[in-house]
């Protein structure tokens, strides 16, 4: 088998690992990436769009996790790349300018040590012998050693650790053989390290399977903003969770990928939008509300804080509104230092989802419907 059909295989297995803000939509597509079937486009920290070759080293698992499309009791196509003929092909690609930087996880093959080391030799084949200084991402499996660690930490740009659920609980419903105090002693380790030695530049990630056990929304983002608040977590991911044919959830129904799209507008609230966890409102069952974004829902729960003056807000109080983003905010406080916003078009020109702002803002004193109606008039 030539290389292009094991990529062909280990990148669509490669699937379920998160990356991006592309897959912030809840649109299917957004798992599938915009060139062949294993390269994937993220923004990094920084605003630069990267073409990342995503792919598992193996799937050739030792651990049954019940969700888990690679779990070692599944019969399917086993496949291993050897480190050399990763770096072979990361680097084919690259001559071809078709990738600027790497995403490499694995399944655990035989032990997990043997296969941490094989993942830290690309980076290191890449880094020391081909002297590459673009962008890798390293997954850490979850038995990895403090050493290996460290190790992934000095040679990527970003590293990531999958909590997958947000209590010990549910962990152990979905995947026994992990140890939920174990992971989050690796996440503390690597937040010691980010603190002292502000490496890997763009941080650490983690993710979580939704729907697969009881867990809540509520819950999901509480042990989020945690990890922000106290670990430093750069980023969260969210994977709606599917039954995979012959595993023991194949018969569970799917979770709604809005449930997933909820969790990360509610995310970007906490991240971007200054947000406090205690600010979010859920359901009875504790749950984000389905049919309308968290931020909206916020909102008209809290008339007492509108209608906002569009000329006079400051940036928290703007980001407060639906339909405004923080890039639109700050594009309406640069154009507030030249010239008032005068009417609905101003704010259009500007980015705002005016269909949604409309009903919480105030243009010079009035209301945008009837400024409309003075315009036309």
């Amino acid at each position: 088998m030539d290389l292009i059909e094991k990529l062909e295989i280990l990148s669509e297995d490669a699937k379920f690992d998160l990356c991006g803000s592309y897959l912030c939509s809840p649109q299917e597509i957004r798992r599938k990436s915009t060139i062949y079937g294993w390269i994937y486009p993220t923004t990094l920290p920084n605003g630069t769009t990267v073409r990342l070759l995503k792919t598992l080293l193996s799937n050739d698992c030792i651990h049954n996790c019940y969700y888990c499309a690679n779990r070692a009791d599944r019969p399917f196509k086993r496949l291993s790349f050897t480190s050399d003929e990763m770096v072979r092909l990361f680097l084919e690609m690259k001559r071809r300018n078709l990738v600027d930087g790497l995403f490499l996880s694995s399944a655990v093959t035989k032990s997990p040590k043997e296969t941490m080391e094989n993942m830290l030799k690309v980076a290191e084949i890449l880094r020391e012998v081909y002297k590459f200084k673009g962008y890798i991402h390293l997954k850490i499996l979850p038995e990895s050693s403090e050493d290996y660690l460290i190790r992934a930490m000095e040679l990527a740009d970003r590293v990531s650790i999958n909590l997958e659920a947000p209590k010990k609980e549910y962990l152990t419903k979905i995947a026994p053989q992990k140890n939920f105090d174990n992971l989050f002693k690796k996440i503390e380790i690597i937040n010691k390290l980010l603190l002292k030695d502000k490496r890997p530049k763009y941080g650490f990630t983690t993710q979580f399977v939704v729907g697969a056990e009881n867990e809540k929304d509520k819950e999901i983002l509480y042990t989020v903003y945690n990890l922000y608040k106290k670990y430093n977590l750069n980023r969260a991911y969210f994977s709606a969770f599917k039954p995979i044919p012959m595993t023991p959830f194949e018969d569970l129904p799917p979770t709604s990928t809005w449930r997933e799209h909820r969790l990360y507008q509610a995310d970007f609230l906490l991240r971007k939008y200054n947000f406090s966890l205690e600010e979010l409102i859920f359901q009875s069952d504790g749950n984000l509300f389905i049919n309308e974004d968290p931020k909206w829902i916020w909102a008209i729960n809290h008339p007492e804080f509108f209608p906002i003056e569009i000329n006079k807000a400051n940036l928290n109080e703007l980001l407060r509104i639906p339909g405004i983003g923080p890039i639109c905010a700050k594009r309406i406080i640069n154009e507030r230092k030249k010239n008032k916003i005068r009417n609905i078009k101003d704010l259009e020109k500007l980015g705002v989802v005016v269909k949604r702002a409309s009903k919480f803002i105030l243009i010079n004193g009035k209301r945008p419907t009837e400024e409309r109606q003075l315009e036309l008039f």
